[in-house]
Order: C-alpha cells, then sequence, then structure tokens
C-alpha cells in the first residue's frame, strides 16, 4: 500500500530526501506521494522512512493504494532497474 500525505503536513521536507524512489514532491501547500512511485521502501529499507521521519506524523499508509509486499517489490524492481533489493 503507497503511503500519503495528510493535511496534517507542516511542509518541512524532512520527508523528501528520504524516499528512495523520489515519489515525494512539494505540492502547492503540502508535500505529496505519487502512488505510482511508492514502495513502503520495500526493496530499499526496513520499513517506510517518510513515516520514520515526519514530525507531525502526516505520512500514513493510503488505503486507496493496497498492495501486497511482494507487489510493492515488482514496483520497486521496475523502478530500480539492475539493482539488488536490500530490504
Amino acid at each position: 500500500m503507497a503511503y500519503k500525505i495528510t493535511d496534517d503536513c507542516i511542509s518541512c521536507g524532512a520527508c523528501e530526501s528520504e524516499c528512495p524512489n523520489q515519489a515525494i514532491t512539494e505540492g502547492d501547500t503540502i508535500y505529496k506521494i505519487d502512488p505510482a512511485k511508492c514502495t513502503e521502501c520495500v526493496g530499499s529499507n526496513p520499513s517506510s522512512k517518510c513515516a520514520e521521519v515526519c514530525p507531525v506524523d502526516a505520512c500514513v499508509p493510503d488505503p486507496a493504494h493496497k498492495e501486497s509486499k511482494d507487489q510493492l517489490l515488482e514496483k520497486w524492481k521496475k523502478i530500480h532497474p539492475g539493482e539488488t533489493p536490500k530490504a
């Protein structure tokens, strides 16, 4: 399941640099996550880095984009061709 950023976002930008898939970008008022690029850090990290670094807990699972770990890993492989998953 991809993550999303809620309206609680304070636009600090802490999450953007932590995303291994470059799925997080600055929106008009808050940051946003592209669900097509978000793998919940599967393939890169043992846990979702955006959620770990967010000071206001605005990075949360998006129930509109449910995916299994296998689906997330396949998405990661498409984003990072030729690389070996780390986590």
